[in-house]
């Protein structure tokens, strides 16, 4: 049942097959957070997660299958009453205990906190490298130092999380996503330092396939916060490379050549995708406005 009290905060743990990490984390967590709202978003499970939530007592929203992460995430979110919004893992990596920590820097005037993990955190070096360069990316892209752009354990202002729900994947980028979308809309995103434990069972990442996905995802972080950023260097890269061969062909073979031509004109091209992008995200951004509180 749920209470008519309209709580302060929201936690949302969106889980497919975490009955082991939800009977482990919902204890710890009616302890780091009274008063929360509780909210498991169960994406298709075929395990005993909706058992194990009822045995626990808290609010349970069920996909009638397998959507994705992120689309769990969305969901809790638009169903969430609190104010406040705590998004952390179901599978026992992100503890409980931490949110204490995350939600005190939080009252310190943010808008979102993100828990930043360690590098011995991470699952192995090839996700410690990659998601070293997220962040590094990220942090060029915004001017700003990202310590952990992918970590989904974070407090969040509700409404603000909200209006940038039409952007999230359904996948398990959101939290790139988000992070980038709060930059973009000059809002201020503060880090916690957190050491994540190892999954109580077998991770839903693919290495090869999420591998690629992720690999996507640094091109979409650029076009979604400044596609300039990325289109202007790969246009000055062709039109270096253009001037370069036609100043060779010019010495060797005093003409100029249809490839120097081509690759000024890719220069030109590239440019322009760049500039019409940038128009397009800032009213992306401009329209999401009329939503603001």
């Amino acid at each position: 049942m749920i209470s008519d009290t309209r709580p302060e905060y929201s936690v949302i743990l969106p889980a497919k097959n975490e009955a082991a990490g939800l009977d482990t984390v919902l204890p710890k967590l009616r302890e780091a957070a009274p008063g929360a709202e509780i909210i498991v978003v169960d994406d298709g499970s075929t395990d005993d997660t909706l058992a194990v939530c009822g045995r626990h007592g808290v609010r349970v929203i069920s996909h009638r299958y397998s959507i994705g992460n992120g689309a769990a995430i969305k969901t809790g979110a638009r169903a969430a009453r609190g104010d406040v919004l705590i998004l952390m893992d179901a599978d026992g990596q992100h503890a409980p205990e931490d949110i204490p920590r995350l939600v005190a820097k939080f009252r310190e005037g943010y808008d979102m906190v993100v828990g930043a993990r360690d590098r011995d955190s991470q699952a192995s070096a090839c996700r410690a490298l990659g998601n070293g360069m997220y962040n590094r990316l990220a942090s060029w892209m915004v001017g700003q130092r990202i310590m952990d752009l992918t970590c989904g354990f974070r407090v969040v202002k509700a409404a603000r999380f909200r209006r940038f729900l039409y952007l999230l994947p359904n996948g398990f980028s959101y939290p790139t996503t988000i992070t980038m979308s709060f930059f973009r809309a000059g809002y201020q995103v503060g880090y916690v330092p957190i050491v994540a434990a190892p999954r109580l069972d077998r991770s839903h990442l693919h290495v090869l396939r999420d591998g690629i996905r992720f690999l996507l995802i640094i091109f979409k972080i650029g076009t979604l916060y400044s596609p300039l950023k990325l289109f202007f260097p790969a246009s000055l890269g062709f039109f270096a490379t253009g001037l370069g061969y036609y100043l060779y062909t010019y010495v060797t073979l005093h003409r100029f050549t249809n490839m120097s031509a081509l690759l000024f004109i890719t220069s030109i091209v590239v440019f322009m995708i760049g500039l019409v992008s940038e128009q397009i995200t800032a009213l992306n951004y401009r329209d999401s406005d009329r939503s603001e509180d």
